[in-house]
């Protein structure tokens, strides 16, 4: 095994860093919501028939699933800043691309890469497991996990007024400068993490489930069009499974897979996927069905006559009301765990869409229901990162978060396909135009109920926080235990951690990590810079450390099995100062 290095130790990080991971998942989230207001002039606007403009959202929502958990895992190798940044300027060269033409074909081309930004997402979270102390953690992922809803929200109104007196063009302009500015905000004040997965990137793995992935979200996203029982469809749909089943199979052969079937299939993990389809299926709706209804003329004898802009800013409390529950997420997960946070996130979806089905004849309804819905979506997204990363080891927490990410995309998907057809098939003919029905809003509304009953089933079989007499311990505290317990260790490693000039370093984090990459125990050094660890079998470890004042090290051993303890002196080099 390689070294692990670091061009700045995580020590360094500094309180700026949450608010910027945040804004790169803003502008992730704007770079999605650009097209909203322009979706029913595209056919237009590109000079195309509209099943082949659909292709501009498609597009978008293929690459972000596929690139999700690729960019994740790659996080877990090469580091997660590194790949951060490069997500974010393929995002930038897709909207100059985009921003640059009308032609179908390149504008397709130009919205595949800005999905690559979706990777952004788990990155960030991985970035906070590695930098910050536990006690901040909480918030800074829920507030990380929201972003997404954040930035759809804010960037709703914004769009539509660019869009209303402006080329629609310069909406692709706007998100490449803030792809920059997100690009050079993360070079400033994010460091690199120490953290680095065992193994090599799995490009089998890669093509495989990319492969999977489009077999799958194509026939959702254009089933529709073609017909959902058309052979086209359910030929996809079948090429999908057998690849995804081959797929799994190879994975579970592979040393080092791009993801961890096994991880996968514990109950924490496994549930808390299954319930983000539903989150995901649950916060689309309300983004197709309000705009809609809040445009619709009057004449119609239902339609709330606002104009995009209005619609837009009604329905922005949404994104916003999903940032303010982050803070009440941190209380609520803290005293209570973050399955309990979950299901009452989703309760409150629930009311939400409950409530939504009587108040659909004023424009200060749809207010109502955004701020509710949001609130229950800001609390379930947030719960949902903070238990997956309870549930795997620091090195798959990139990989694991992708695939989280990756399931919440998966229920917008089948969302947005499911939804279109309901308002498509409920449809009102009126001179040659199709104008969605209350019957099928409603019906809308009744379908994402749905999928909230059964995100509540599946968070129900979550495993619970343990109950415990004692107050939670901080993390110093439990650094402290670990260390007492670690001075009666035999079986394992020993040693002094020092110093550049070969001085004692107290209080060093002291790292034990597995050949898989996972953390097998973790210590602080004594005032004279004494560790120990123990190990839980024989074979090659990984001992890393880290100090503040210090640069990172990490030093490959290997311990034989027996009671006896391996000697193992860890100096760690000179801070570096950055250029």
């Amino acid at each position: 095994m390689t070294q692990t290095t670091t061009d700045r130790p995580a020590g360094r990080a500094s309180g700026a860093v949450v608010p910027v991971l945040a804004f790169a998942g803003i502008v992730v989230a704007v770079m999605q919501t650009l097209l909203v207001p322009v979706i029913k002039d595209l056919p237009q606007l590109l000079d195309t028939a509209p099943s082949n403009a659909t292709w501009v959202l498609t597009s978008t929502l293929l690459s972000g699933a596929v690139a999700t958990p690729i960019m994740g895992r790659l996080g877990d190798l090469y580091g997660k800043r590194r790949m951060l940044i490069l997500s974010l300027a393929v995002m930038v060269v897709g909207a100059l691309v985009s921003a640059l033409t009308s032609d179908l074909l390149l504008m397709i081309a130009g919205r595949t890469l800005q999905g690559f930004a979706m990777g952004a997402i788990p990155l960030g979270i991985g970035l906070m497991r590695d930098m910050l102390p536990r006690e901040k953690l909480g918030s800074a992922m829920a507030l990380m996990s929201s972003s997404i809803g954040v930035g759809g929200g804010l960037a709703l109104p914004a769009a539509a007024l660019v869009a209303q007196h402006s080329d629609w063009h310069t909406l692709y302009y706007g998100a490449a400068g803030l792809g920059l500015l997100a690009i050079a905000l993360t070079l400033l004040v994010v460091p690199e993490s120490p953290m680095r997965a065992e193994g090599t990137f799995d490009l089998p793995g890669a093509v495989g489930l990319s492969a999977g992935l489009v077999l799958f979200l194509l026939p959702i996203t254009k089933g529709s069009d073609w017909g959902w029982a058309s052979g086209t469809t359910l030929g996809l749909f079948a090429a999908s499974a057998v690849v995804l089943v081959l797929w799994g199979v190879m994975e579970l052969r592979v040393k080092a897979p791009l993801v961890d079937l096994r991880t996968t299939a514990r109950p924490a993990v496994l549930f808390t996927n299954l319930a983000s389809i539903m989150v995901g299926v649950s916060f689309y709706v309300v983004s197709l069905v309000l705009p809609q209804l809040l445009q619709l003329p009057t004449s119609t004898g239902y339609g709330l006559g606002q104009s995009m802009v209005v619609a837009g800013l009604l329905v922005a409390p949404l994104g916003l009301t999903m940032m303010f529950t982050a803070p009440v997420y941190a209380r609520l997960s803290a005293k209570y765990g973050p399955k309990v946070t979950l299901i009452i996130g989703l309760l409150i979806i629930a009311i939400g869409y409950g409530a939504g089905l009587g108040l659909m004849s004023a424009a200060w309804q749809s207010l109502v229901i955004s701020v509710l819905l949001g609130a229950g979506i800001g609390l379930a997204y947030s719960s949902l990162p903070a238990l997956i990363v309870g549930a795997v080891p620091a090195s798959e927490t990139g990989a694991a978060n992708g695939l989280n990410t990756l399931m919440r995309s998966i229920g917008t998907s089948v969302s947005s396909a499911v939804i279109g057809m309901v308002l498509a098939n409920t449809a009102n003919s009126v001179g040659g135009v199709e104008i969605p029905t209350m019957h099928g809003f409603r019906l809308s509304f009744l379908i994402a109920t749905g999928a909230v009953a059964v995100g509540l089933i599946l968070a129900l079989f979550l495993p619970g926080r343990r109950p415990s007499g004692k107050p939670q311990l901080r993390a110093s505290s439990e650094e402290d235990a670990a260390l007492e317990r670690a001075e009666q260790v035999l079986r394992g490693f020993r040693g002094r951690v020092l110093g550049a000039d070969g001085s004692p370093v107290a209080r060093a984090k002291v790292t034990l990590i597995d050949r898989r990459g996972r953390r097998a125990g973790a210590t602080l050094s004594a005032e004279d810079g004494s560790y120990a660890l123990a190990v839980p079998d024989r074979g090659s470890y990984v001992v890393a450390a880290r100090a503040t004042g210090h640069g990172p090290l990490a030093s490959s051993a290997t311990h034989a099995g027996d009671e006896r303890p391996v000697d193992l002196d860890l100096s760690l080099p000179g801070e570096t100062v950055p250029a």
